[in-house]
């Protein structure tokens, strides 16, 4: 079923272009450890294997990290209510709805496919935001469901976790094995090799990838919702108060910075700005004021959460 959210063409076209760079890149990569490992079952059975753990349960994987749980409508009525209105408005299947009992405001949306998702909020979120802004930030999330980019983003994660794992198994094999032959040390430094290569190249195309999808989704949310400013507001608001929490209280969440409305950053992030999952929020909020200034949204001098 076609959601009302706004297509996205560019969107569809760089995620089309990135499973395919990941999927060549995949197919070298198991080509490469067959060669290396001469043993190409136990390759294929554990790339085949986690890939499809990756793709079946990464929303329970996801909310388990985040100490996420399914809530019913009698417990969160406001929430789900939100939802509702939302999914209504862009005739898209209701996904589960989840809270995660922590203080850092943030949201994220998991699943395989719109009738399989998950979308989950803090209650760090809820304690913060108005009403108006609340609904920016769930029609940004549920933008990631109807734009299919969260399963894209799950797949595509996968070589990246993959590779960073057999660099992990090489490196604690080598030193743990009673063989110190030169042939064992060819085929450790091939297997490190290009398990870090292949790391590094999803790394950049995920991250590529995921920073464009933020601004599409907050495209998709300000256009079905009409309030570009509530949006912009939330962003700034989360943002800020995500700055002012100790970067050790971040280091869980920061696993899952892809999924994330807004990256788990500290406030001086550096040099990782440059490999961000997420746009810089200047960028987020300038597409935002032209999106409002398209639409003739009014905002009230002092409340740029609320139009007229």
């Amino acid at each position: 079923m076609q959601s009302r959210f706004r297509s996205d063409r560019r969107l569809t076209v760089r995620m089309a272009v990135t499973l395919f760079l990941l999927g060549l890149l995949y197919v070298g990569f198991v080509a490469a450890l067959i060669v290396l490992l001469r043993s190409w079952v136990l390759v294929a059975v554990v790339a085949a294997g986690m890939l499809g753990a990756q793709y079946w349960f990464s929303d329970r994987v996801a909310l388990f990290a985040m100490r996420g749980r399914v809530v019913e409508r009698e417990e969160y009525p406001e929430l789900h209510g939100v939802v509702d209105r939302l999914c209504a408005i862009a005739d898209m299947p209701k996904p589960v709805v989840a809270v995660s009992d922590i203080d850092m405001p943030n949201a994220f949306a998991t699943g395989r496919n719109p009738d399989h998702a998950v979308v989950c909020v803090t209650t760090g979120l809820l304690r913060r935001l108005e009403p108006e802004e609340l609904e920016g930030v769930l029609a940004h999330e549920l933008s990631h469901v109807a734009h299919k980019d969260v399963a894209v983003i799950t797949v595509a994660s996968f070589l990246g976790v993959l590779a960073g794992l057999i660099v992990r198994f090489a490196f604690y094999s080598q030193i743990f094995s009673g063989r110190k032959d030169q042939n064992t040390a060819v085929v450790f430094a091939g297997v490190m090799g290009v398990s870090a290569a292949v790391y590094a190249i999803s790394f950049l195309l995920i991250r590529a990838l995921s920073r464009y999808r933020e601004l599409a989704a907050d495209r998709a949310a300000a256009q079905l919702t009409g309030r570009p400013s509530a949006l912009a507001s939330a962003l700034t608001k989360v943002s800020g108060d995500i700055a002012r929490i100790p970067t050790k209280d971040l280091r869980t969440a920061q696993a899952f910075n892809a999924f994330y409305f807004t990256p788990a950053l500290g406030s001086e992030p550096g040099i990782a700005r440059l490999f961000s999952t997420h746009p810089s929020l200047a960028q987020r909020l300038d597409q935002l004021g032209r999106i409002s200034t398209e639409l003739g949204e009014a905002v009230r001098p002092g409340n740029p959460g609320k139009a007229d």
